[in-house]
């Protein structure tokens, strides 16, 4: 079980981590950060751009706005306009976890999953750590395709980030 500490923790780490990718993209052209490197999102902006996506569809369904419209696949082929995003959402998901209340991390949540046609009901704890183990995942990818690219993210560890 975790709790809103936990939360606001993970949500510092996000924003700091994401901040940290987004700047060393940032050293990329288009064309490299674009360019399909055999990834499971085909490239380092694909796999940019799936994080904002599934973090969205994530934070919408936690706080009742629907999802109806999202569709997997790529939301921004602008640099740009995925930073911002990015940027506005890290806010977001910050704000939301320090609002997270005990009792509702202790109840089950229910959802349906596009991605496997699917309802499911989950202690919503659980799917909290999902949110911010999804992201660290495909942020691992990210890492290693800035690499193969030339560039270093710098340290990735969680005791890294400053005030931690």
């Amino acid at each position: 079980m975790i709790d809103r500490a936990y939360a606001t923790t993970m949500a510092a780490y996000n924003q700091w981590m994401n901040a940290k990718l987004y700047e060393a993209a940032a050293r990329l052209g288009d064309e490299q950060r674009k360019q399909d490197r055999g990834a499971f999102f085909k490239s380092l902006h694909g796999t940019l751009d799936h994080i904002v996506s599934a973090d969205m569809i994530w934070l919408y369904r936690f706080t009742g706005r629907s999802i109806e419209h999202f569709q997997m696949g790529e939301r921004y082929s602008d640099f740009a306009e995925l930073r911002a995003q990015r940027e506005r959402l890290d806010a977001e998901i910050s704000a939301w976890a320090a609002s997270l209340d005990p009792a509702w991390l202790q109840s089950d949540f229910a959802y349906f999953s596009k991605s496997y046609n699917a309802h499911y009901s989950k202690p919503a704890w659980l799917l909290v750590v999902h949110l911010f183990n999804h992201q660290t995942h495909h942020r691992g990818q990210a890492s290693d395709l800035l690499m193969q690219l030339g560039v270093d993210p710098g340290a990735t560890d969680l005791p890294a980030m400053p005030g931690s």
